[in-house]
């Protein structure tokens, strides 16, 4: 059998995706069997070596796992404590005073965008959904109206603002100013996200129900009666716990400036800013702020720790295939074929940006392969184009389009299924609408600050 080649590629993989929802939906297969068999299948049928499509799909979930697994176990954990401890409570309650109830899907969006600023998607989505479930549960409001200005906060941060690793990642590649693009970000940025967040959730959450159970709320919400005010930790301690590795990885970031590069404490620094290992001091500090301070036992830190992992384990797994699901359409040439219809279309370099992070978000699912991907393919294109474009509106443009429509083969789209507890249609109606509108919004205000500045 030959290897598939240009549009019938394309076909693939829109076949792929459609089966796989179609499965999952419709038959209710589980997702992590479906994109392991849907992966497989696809790298049959486009003709890719057998021998390949395997370690391709195995790639494609370690890289994602490598990541995501430590991120989610170590995010988990942090937010177990803070529920436990009453950190979440406290934070949930603080917020509901200052905003007023009305008010609170405005204080979830903010909260997010600083949160958001130097951490990945899914760490900061880890560490505030335990607030987001405190809070839903305090006010009686729908997950979605807590939940979804969180999200889009968190998400326009990814794609437009650095110090985000993937936005620090483009005003690298286009050679933009980090001040200017920071700047430039929150005014395309900040509207962004109050018209995908909190005014789309007052519309969407009349018209999609969540189920009555979340077996994972339950897991940050203490079912029993509220605490009284003066055993809850205080809001400063708490907050300090949950932005410690925001910190961290600000400080990770910030390294070069303070320090000269390859020197012992820039090094250090660095180490201390990776996720990883600011999300483990994070969890350590957390076992003495909320654990040994609030009475509990290491025993009874240690069940914590370990009830906690057991539901996330099927939503990892689901994650890296995800992943798996990608790197087959990468290496099938599936992502290629996509980026040669963008270039042969001669379109402005800001569009060209967009359009190439979205087509390879859509292929690939990752915002961050998407956006340093385009990167890579446009910098080249705009700098030899005759119309010139600010390097920074490049970093915006591309950083829109790496956040297109998030489907099956992201793994942030099961992340946001499994803990809001929605069926995969629901997840489409909310989430992926919410991220196309960031990415419309964010390019169309994009556009309107180029004639500007």
């Amino acid at each position: 059998m030959g290897v598939a080649h240009g549009s019938m590629l394309l076909i693939y993989a829109l076949v792929a995706i459609a089966a796989l929802i179609l499965l999952i939906t419709r038959f209710k297969v589980y997702p992590f069997l479906v994109l392991i068999i849907v992966s497989l299948l696809l790298g049959l049928a486009v003709g890719m070596p057998m021998d390949q499509i395997v370690k391709s799909f195995e790639t494609g979930n370690g890289n994602t796992l490598g990541h995501i697994a430590i991120v989610v176990g170590l995010g988990t954990m942090l937010g177990k404590m803070m529920a436990e401890s009453g950190g979440a409570e406290r934070i949930a309650t603080t917020l509901i005073r200052w905003f007023g109830e009305k008010n609170i899907h405005w204080a979830m969006m903010f909260v997010a965008i600083i949160v958001g600023l130097p951490v990945f998607f899914e760490v900061g989505f880890v560490l505030l959904i335990p607030i987001a479930f405190n809070v839903a549960k305090r006010t009686g409001k729908s997950l979605l109206l807590i939940g979804l200005p969180m999200v889009a906060g968190l998400s326009v941060v990814h794609g437009l603002i650095p110090p985000h690793p993937a936005a620090l990642l483009a005003v690298q590649a286009y050679h933009a100013d980090i001040g200017k693009t920071i700047a430039y970000g929150l005014i395309v940025g900040v509207p962004t996200a109050i018209i995908a967040g909190p005014l789309f959730a007052l519309f969407i959450h009349r018209h999609v129900k969540l189920p009555e159970s979340n077996p994972l709320s339950d897991q940050f919400v203490s079912q029993a009666d509220p605490k009284p005010d003066s055993e809850l930790p205080g809001f400063g301690i708490t907050l300090f716990t949950i932005l410690l590795p925001v910190i961290l990885m600000l400080v990770g970031s910030w390294a070069d400036l303070v320090f000269a590069p390859k020197t012992l404490p820039n090094n250090l620094l660095h180490f201390v800013g990776t996720s990883d290992v600011a999300l483990l001091i994070a969890v350590l500090v957390s076992f003495w702020t909320f654990g040994a301070q609030r009475g509990f036992t290491r025993e009874q830190i240690q069940k914590f720790c370990g009830d906690c992992l057991a539901p996330i384990a099927g939503i990892t797994l689901i994650v890296g295939a995800g992943g798996g699901f990608g790197r087959v359409l990468m290496d099938s040439g599936v992502s290629k074929q996509i980026v040669e219809l963008a270039q042969n279309e001669h379109l402005s370099p800001l569009l060209l940006g967009w359009l190439v992070a979205a087509l390879i978000r859509l292929a690939t699912g990752s915002a961050t392969v998407a956006m340093t991907t385009a990167c890579g393919i446009v910098a080249p294109i705009a700098s030899a184009s005759a119309m010139t474009v600010k390097p920074e509106l490049l970093v915006l443009a591309t950083g829109s389009g790496s956040l297109i429509f998030s489907h099956v083969n992201d793994g942030g789209f099961w992340l946001i299924k499994e803990y809001f507890g929605m069926t995969v249609g629901q997840t489409f109606k909310t989430w992926s609408l919410l991220e196309t509108i960031i990415s419309l919004l964010g390019l169309g205000l994009t556009f309107a600050l180029a004639v500007v500045v």
